[in-house]
């Protein structure tokens, strides 16, 4: 048992056991609140502000959270509270009988993944460093994936028996509870995960802080580019481009790409660094025509593209944070990083669902041209030395 206790491994796929269950919860809710939202009356400008405030709330407040968690160490207990937020909000959308009041869970939603995550990716990193920070992280990712996969697909098929937007949301209670419940273990079996940090405060400081500016502004520009899915879903829905029933299971096909690529990725990370984000941006940028502008088959193509993009975000920004970052300040690192992130993720989400009532041709040129503008910044750190 002692053993057991002391296993960075174990850790870590006991955390990602923690997500899989919980991204089929809130994962497989997000794969229906665009066409949700439509038909509770909701404009697609009006989806974009949702989600793109959504993602600013759980970005933005990452930083309150991550400086709260380094100042008082309370990693455990901020983490569950935020878990606990999070997972309860999902469900609760099986009771909302307008687009507001569904805005008003899908952000709660977002503010408990806000309070959880600085202090819980912390945690995570003490294990990592002794297993390669982009290894460890992608197969948090990987774990996470499955449930993101296996969520959409149990919506889909209760929407498909059903016809009911509310049992789809109420069926996720289970996972959501099962989450909880191994979150609880978890904190029993390792009451102080920093014993299985294997860096030293003094070596972990490998960069600059412009390196970090830098990386914060190539990041902003993705994040402002990369349209949510609840927008896409609201599109698939508009335009029959995709069968209602097909919308979740879509989500589910690029959240199976997302665990994949993360493992390669991670895993590519460790060997050749920041690099690996000028490739995985490249093939990502690809999402928006394909997803926009084309059939089913192109969608299909364009969601493989936009899963690659979301592996990167979950597991190699991540891995170069926590690679980085000084571990008495990390939290207050990953807060910063994503406070920042979420703002330009909310600004692009909102003025793409403002294009998309406009003209679809230029959300198109938006998005690639942001995401585009961040690889001669991804060029010049990968040129940088340790």
């Amino acid at each position: 048992m002692k053993r057991f206790k002391k296993s960075p491994w174990a850790f870590i796929v006991l955390l990602g056991v923690v997500s899989l269950f919980s991204d089929m919860t809130h994962e497989g809710a997000r794969g229906i609140t665009g066409p949700f939202l439509a038909s509770l009356g909701a404009t697609a400008t009006a989806v974009g502000f949702i989600a793109g405030f959504g993602e600013l709330t759980g970005y933005a407040l990452r930083l309150i959270s991550g400086l709260i968690s380094d100042r008082t160490k309370k990693y455990w207990t901020i983490t569950i509270v935020g878990y606990l937020i999070n997972l309860l909000a999902v469900p609760a959308l099986a009771l909302a009988g307008n687009w507001q009041m569904a805005a008003v869970f899908m952000i709660m939603e977002r503010l408990g993944k806000a309070i959880r995550n600085p202090a819980r990716d912390v945690m995570l990193s003490h294990a990592t460093s002794s297993v390669g920070h982009g290894r460890g992280f992608a197969i948090h990712e990987a774990l996470d994936q499955i449930g993101a996969v296996t969520g959409p697909l149990i919506v889909g098929a209760v929407y498909y028996f059903s016809g009911s937007y509310n049992s789809s949301f109420a069926v996720l209670l289970v996972p959501a509870v099962i989450a909880i419940s191994i979150l609880l273990v978890a904190r029993l079996k390792y009451p102080a995960p920093e014993i299985l940090d294997v860096e030293k405060p003094d070596t972990q400081q490998k960069f600059p802080k412009k390196f970090f500016i830098l990386y914060l502004i190539a990041l902003s520009l993705i994040a402002a580019g990369f349209a949510d899915y609840p927008l896409i879903a609201f599109h698939f829905e508009k335009t029959a481009q995709v069968p209602t029933e097909m919308i979740p299971v879509m989500y589910a096909i690029a959240m199976g790409v997302d665990a994949i690529a993360a493992l390669l990725l991670g895993s590519l990370f460790d060997k050749h660094g920041i690099k690996i984000l000028i490739g995985s941006t490249l093939i990502s940028l690809f999402f928006v025509p394909l997803v926009f502008m084309g059939n089913f088959y192109t969608a299909l193509l364009g969601m493989v593209c936009w899963g690659v993009g979301m592996a990167a975000q979950e597991s190699v920004v991540r891995a170069v944070l926590a690679s980085t970052i000084p571990v008495e300040k990390r939290a207050t690192g990953f807060g910063v990083f994503n406070a920042v992130f979420g703002l330009f993720w909310f600004l692009g989400s909102f003025f793409m669902g403002w294009l998309y009532d406009v003209s679809i041709p230029w959300l198109i040129v938006f998005s690639m041209s942001f995401q585009l503008a961040s690889i001669p910044i991804f060029v010049r750190l990968s040129n940088r030395k340790a």
